[in-house]
């Protein structure tokens, strides 16, 4: 995957600044830039409760009311490993040990998706180009108009109506239709160029797609009937959707962030400050919301330093809001996480005509 785009590297004095502090922050407070204890407190208490939530519905078999409620819970659960373990390990700031953040990048795996995938789109293509309009794929969202350079469509005049069906059924069929239609086609994005998919790479992808398919779909219509693992997927699948398709959203789809127009292959801004730009942050003092989300409420010190742990963005928070108030950048945070979501519609509205 390749681009001709370009940022600004000329005075990028406000990157210099910013880096040095934060390289500075992490010196004199002798940490990591990775994950601590409390990271794998967090990994240990996810991926126990995953496993009871999956032993409880499949083999101990409940009422159905109390079903309905932990594939409620397991579909968060599925949520939060990703925001938590497999989002961190596929960035390697989950730990120093680089070979235990590509054990645990593979939860996604685990979840049915493909992380060799998700590397590409998310690390490559939108951690470079957020909110590019054909290089940035995450805001690629069929049946909706998200940046102004898309066309607009009829159906586009509802989508403030029937979002948040898309965001439902959007985790399915990620892992049960988008993933085929990457491999077969090896591109990200229908205008992408095609990427290279080595043979180690298919043998992972079809190994872990047929383990996944075993473990969630067959196992659980042997145990508990078609009928009950369709309903289960539906709802687990669709709180799961929501979470991850809701997070990503009010991060960069909201009111004040912008989405550029490239000409001539050149952003005017250095890399940062587009960063900057293009992504907000939503209720960062809410602690438990924080904990849930893997610090993915912290999205600009995310796409800033997507190396460094979740653990720490609420403490270089303060250093970035500091650095951006002297280079007189505007740095774009909701209160809560209500806020976040109403200027989310507004923006899905405004995109719809």
């Amino acid at each position: 995957m390749s681009s001709s785009i370009k940022f600004n590297n000329v005075n990028t004095l406000f990157s210099k600044s910013l880096k040095f502090k934060i390289n500075d922050y992490f010196k004199s407070t002798y940490r990591k830039k990775t994950g601590n204890r409390r990271i794998f407190i967090k990994a240990a208490v996810l991926l126990t409760s995953f496993a009871l939530l999956y032993a409880i519905l499949v083999f101990v078999q409940p009422h159905w009311a109390i079903s309905i409620v932990l594939c409620a819970l397991f579909g968060g659960n599925l949520a939060a490993i990703g925001f938590n373990i497999m989002h961190d390990a596929g960035h390697d700031s989950f730990s120093d040990n680089k070979k235990l953040n590509t054990v645990l990048s593979y939860t996604l795996n685990l979840l049915g998706g493909n992380i060799y995938f998700w590397k590409l789109k998310h690390n490559i293509a939108h951690h470079t180009y957020t909110n590019i309009d054909g290089e940035d794929h995450d805001i690629e969202v069929k049946f909706m108009r998200i940046h102004h350079d898309q066309q607009l469509k009829k159906h586009h005049r509802y989508q403030s109506f029937y979002f948040i069906v898309l965001y439902g059924v959007s985790y399915l069929a990620w892992i049960f239709y988008q993933d085929y239609e990457k491999y077969f086609r090896q591109r990200m994005g229908v205008t992408s160029d095609k990427f290279h998919f080595p043979l180690r790479e298919r043998v992972i992808f079809w190994t872990s797609k047929i383990l996944h398919f075993t473990a969630f779909v067959l196992v659980p219509i042997i145990y508990v009937g078609w009928l009950p693992t369709l309903i289960g997927w539906g709802i687990a699948g669709a709180v799961c959707g929501i979470s991850l398709a809701t997070v990503f959203q009010l991060a960069h789809v909201v009111s004040g962030t912008e989405f550029k127009t490239i000409d001539e292959s050149k952003v005017e801004e250095e890399w940062m400050v587009h960063q900057i730009q293009s992504t907000a942050n939503f209720a960062t003092k809410n602690n438990v919301l924080t904990w849930l989300l893997g610090g993915l409420n912290f999205q600009v010190e995310h796409h800033l330093f997507p190396r460094i742990s979740h653990v720490h963005y609420p403490a270089i928070n303060k250093i970035v809001q500091q650095t951006c108030k002297e280079y007189n950048i505007q740095y774009l945070e909701f209160k809560s996480f209500r806020q976040a979501f109403m200027s989310h519609v507004k923006v899905i509205q405004a995109m719809s005509r």
